[in-house]
C-alpha cells in the first residue's frame, strides 16, 4: 500500500487525477472504475483540464461506476448518472455508450444482473474510491456481513445524513442504493482511494495504522489488495499520526 500525503484537498484531487492521467497515457483503451461525491469533485476537474490540453483522450476508454441511488432516474439532478455526465463525461470525448452507471429504476434483480454482468465483461485497470466517515466504500456499509457481488443495500443513517447536503432535506435522500460489492471492488488491478477532512480520519486510521480487517469498517478490506494508492491531506495525516515512508 502506497501512501501519499498532500497539502490540501485540491492537491489531493490533483494527485489522484495524476494516477488516472498516467494510466490513460500508457493505455488508451483503459477500463476505469469511477466514483461520485465529494472526492470525485476534487479529481475530475484536473482530468478534464488534462484532456482539454490534449494530453489524454477518452475515445477508447470504458467506465463502470460504483453505485446509484435506487429510485432515481438518470435525469434526476441527484442521480449518479447525472453527476457523472455533468462532472466528467460531458467534458471529455468519451462515447456515452462506453460508460456504465447502474440503473436506479425498474426491476431490482434485473438491474443487479446487468451490473454483475458488466463487471465480468469489463475488468477494471483502476478503481477510484472515496470513503465515508463510517468506513464505507461505494455503499458497502458497516455490517455483520459484507457481500462480494453487486447488491441493493439499505443506507446507514450516518450515510444518509452525510449525503443530505446534496439534497433539499434529509428526508429526500433515498434509503436504498445499488452498489458494487466488495469482491467487485477488489477485482480491480489497481485501487486509488482519497480522503480529506477530519470526518474521514477515523476510517483512515483503521486502514493505515493497524493490520485489522473488519466488516465493521469496510475500507479495511483494501489491505487484502496488492496495489492500493491512498491519498490523504495533511490534516488527516497529523490527526492519525502517519507520515510518508
Amino acid at each position: 500500500m502506497k501512501l501519499i500525503i498532500a497539502k490540501d484537498p485540491n492537491t489531493v484531487g490533483k494527485k489522484v487525477a495524476t494516477e488516472i492521467i498516467n494510466l490513460l497515457k500508457q493505455k488508451e483503451d483503459a477500463i476505469l472504475g469511477l466514483a461520485t461525491g465529494g472526492t470525485a469533485e476534487l479529481v475530475y476537474p484536473h482530468i478534464i483540464k488534462s484532456h482539454k490540453k490534449g494530453d489524454i483522450s477518452f475515445k477508447k476508454v470504458k467506465t463502470v461506476n460504483l453505485d446509484e441511488y435506487k429510485g432515481l432516474e438518470g435525469s434526476h439532478f441527484q442521480s449518479y448518472r447525472y453527476f457523472m455526465d455533468n462532472n466528467l463525461f460531458n467534458h471529455v470525448d468519451i462515447p456515452k455508450k462506453n460508460t456504465f452507471v447502474p440503473n436506479g429504476i425498474g426491476d431490482t434483480e434485473a438491474n443487479l444482473k446487468e451490473f454483475n454482468d458488466k463487471l465480468k465483461k469489463l475488468p477494471r485497470d483502476l478503481q477510484l474510491l472515496g470513503v465515508g466517515p463510517n468506513g464505507h466504500i461505494a455503499f458497502n456499509e458497516p455490517d455483520e456481513v459484507l457481500h462480494s457481488d453487486a447488491l441493493c443495500v439499505k443506507l446507514d443513517e450516518k450515510t444518509i445524513k452525510a449525503n443530505s447536503r446534496y439534497f433539499d432535506s434529509e428526508k429526500d435522500v433515498p434509503r436504498e442504493a445499488f452498489s458494487m460489492g466488495m469482491g467487485g471492488i477488489l477485482k480491480a488491478k489497481k485501487i486509488v482511494i482519497a480522503a480529506t477532512g477530519l470526518s474521514k480520519a477515523d476510517a483512515m486510521e483503521q486502514l493505515l495504522t493497524n493490520d485489522n480487517i473488519t466488516t465493521k469498517c469496510p475500507v479495511t478490506f483494501l489491505k487484502l489488495h496488492p496495489d492500493v494508492v491512498v491519498v490523504i491531506d495533511e490534516e488527516i495525516a497529523q490527526k492519525i499520526g502517519v507520515s510518508k515512508k
